[in-house]
């Protein structure tokens, strides 16, 4: 096999710096003593006291967690039923529509999705008098109808392409649908769905378009609050925010990573 080529490692150096260097500079400046996020102004860690004395920030993370906790766990219930339905139910009436819908959300521009849910609730509330203002709940409702859509999606590609002799044979041994679904298709299908569950979680945190569209006074979630600091000017505030977001986040994928390897070594033929 040939080495790479020093193009390419540059070509790598270049694109992993392109990615990562502004990452650090934002963690660096978090301890920035300065009030100009873009100054240095010696080493201090004030602006994490401040970030944590700051009502607004809080209150904002505390709502994007509900909001992305609550529309995570129905969407991967309900994408499971999509999924489950588009894979086991064969060919049925109005299929094609169904899956158009399902597959809608996932090409549609956020400022359309937003706008349509916008209406849909003026429309209800001029209609029912429900909802009778827009705020967490509506968040929650439009974060479940895009998010489902990819827990859809990617249950449906496992079922595609798991082995159905263990189902048959559980049907053959006297097992009913709902018995064998929940039995044998739930367990196999369960990765699928925690990964479902993850995308449609962090869709939920990361969402500022559609959120906007859909909340009302006094219901701002983080990316919003973050988006209108930073129009008038990023404050060390915000880097301090964003490095604890990169703190959790490398935790997260270390614990992930640590598991990986954990699993493969007890899977190995040595371990065995």
């Amino acid at each position: 096999m040939k080495r790479p080529s020093t193009f390419l490692y540059s070509v790598l150096s270049f694109g992993f710096a392109f990615l990562y260097i502004p990452i650090f500079v934002v963690m660096t400046y978090s301890f920035n003593d300065s009030r100009l996020a873009t100054v240095w102004g010696g080493f201090s860690t004030r602006w994490y006291s401040a970030l944590l004395d700051n009502d607004q920030i809080l209150d904002a993370a505390l709502l994007s967690l509900q909001v992305a906790l609550i529309s995570a766990t129905v969407a991967t219930v309900l994408g499971t039923l999509a999924g489950l339905a588009l894979n086991r139910m064969g060919k049925f009436r109005g299929r094609t529509v169904f899956t158009g819908m399902i597959a809608a959300p996932l090409v549609m521009p956020e400022v359309i999705t937003g706008l349509s849910l916008l209406l849909l609730f003026v429309s209800l509330q001029e209609l029912t008098g429900w909802p009778a203002s827009r705020g967490a709940n509506t968040i929650t409702i439009a974060h479940i109808t895009f998010s489902m859509a990819y827990v859809a999606v990617i249950v449906q590609s496992r079922l595609a392409g798991m082995d159905n002799s263990l189902e048959e044979a559980a049907m053959d041994l006297g097992g009913r649908p709902f018995a064998v679904t929940r039995d044998i298709t739930l367990p196999l299908i369960a990765p699928a769905m925690a990964s479902g569950w993850l995308l449609a979680f962090t869709l939920s945190l990361d969402d500022l378009v559609i959120a906007s569209f859909t909340s009302g006074a006094g219901a701002s979630t983080l990316p919003m609050v973050i988006f209108s600091k930073v129009k008038l000017g990023v404050t060390p505030e915000v880097n301090a925010l964003a490095t604890l977001v990169i703190a959790l986040v490398a935790i997260g994928v270390a614990v992930a990573g640590w598991l990986m390897f954990r699993q493969q070594r007890l899977d190995s033929p040595a371990a065995k």
